[in-house]
């Protein structure tokens, strides 16, 4: 976690890939049903979490952070739609 720190990547392209992969996985093989659901959990979570970064003390609120992780449920979903079985 550290080396993460020394890099010099936006934090709105760590959100960005880390919801891509988190919606691409489910995206692979689950019904239409069970997608909706997890990924509507996941874009939900990316809110919920971003809200209580309000109460961590060092940590910020920030919108673009949550645009970033919609973004990239978004794009794991288009990735994956070639690709399911």
């Amino acid at each position: 976690m550290q080396a993460l720190g020394e890099l010099e990547i936006s934090d709105k392209i760590l959100h960005f890939a880390a919801y891509a992969v988190l919606a691409f996985l489910p995206s692979l093989h689950e019904r239409w049903p069970a997608l909706s659901v997890a990924l509507s959990g996941a874009i939900a979570l990316g809110v919920l979490l971003e809200f209580l970064q309000r109460l961590s003390p060092g940590r910020n609120f920030e919108l673009a952070d949550m645009l970033a992780d919609a973004g990239g449920v978004l794009c794991g979903l288009i990735l994956a739609l070639p690709l399911r079985s």
